[in-house]
């Protein structure tokens, strides 16, 4: 929808059970599992949202849309969300509210680095925190007055969701170009192995890297996280 579209839908004020009403968010997120997520966490706390799955797609959504809040997540496909918050943070024009977000022990710093606002460590279920973190993140021009109760909910994502990114990581995976996409398949799946509570599937995923990072054989480690890849997608055709 168009800018000129967006600006006929009436602005609906906030109230406190739902105090994010009115605001647009654009979540640049590549995982459809923790998408998921943040998509139920934005509809329960009145936001409207879209999504953009790289930073092509990404930087395509902003040129003929304007949300209030971006939330990038670091590790994405087609490069470093950290430059997307530079971007976002620098320009003439700045959007209300730019959240870096990651998994990743230690890439906080380079999401406020990059000129976010704040930060969102996955996994993130809880609607109560996360609506603090993007209200105190406003300004205080736009930010709803007034006392509001804090909802302790967590949500539960939609476990075909998770299934779709096993499925978009084990092709990943036999493709020719696999083992060039080995640095990036790795973070992904520990991601998502966090965000699921899939202790099994994170070791997995951290031992590839690390074994990458420091130069040793991976062979090992690439059939290992492909098994476990295999095994979870199977066992949901079984369900």
């Amino acid at each position: 929808m168009s800018n000129d579209l967006e600006s006929l839908i009436p602005v609906q004020s906030p109230t406190a059970e739902r105090p994010l009403l009115g605001l647009n968010v654009l979540i640049v997120e590549d995982s459809r599992f923790a998408s998921e997520a943040l998509r139920l966490l934005c509809l329960r706390s009145g936001a409207r949202i879209r999504r953009a799955d790289n930073l092509m797609h990404a930087r395509k959504h902003l040129r003929v849309y304007r949300p209030n809040v971006v939330i990038v997540d670091l590790g994405l496909p087609d490069g470093s969300g950290a430059d997307l918050i530079d971007e976002l943070a620098h320009a003439s024009a700045r959007v209300d509210v730019v959240l870096g977000m990651s998994g990743d022990t230690g890439t906080e710093i380079f999401a406020m680095a990059a000129g976010a606002d704040a930060f969102i460590e996955k996994p993130i279920a809880n609607l109560g925190v996360f609506q603090e973190i993007i209200l105190n993140a406003l300004p205080e021009s736009v930010r709803p007055m007034g006392i509001r109760p804090v909802s302790n909910e967590d949500i539960s994502p939609d476990p075909i969701a998770l299934q779709d990114d096993f499925i978009h990581i084990s092709d990943l995976m036999t493709l020719n170009r696999g083992e060039d996409m080995l640095d990036y398949i790795a973070q992904f799946l520990s991601g998502i192995a966090r965000t699921s509570g899939d202790t099994e599937l994170d070791d997995a995923a951290k031992t590839l890297a690390t074994h990458r990072e420091q130069g040793k054989p991976f062979g090992s480690d690439v059939a290992r996280v492909a098994g476990l890849v295999h095994e979870r997608i199977d066992q949901a055709r079984v369900v």
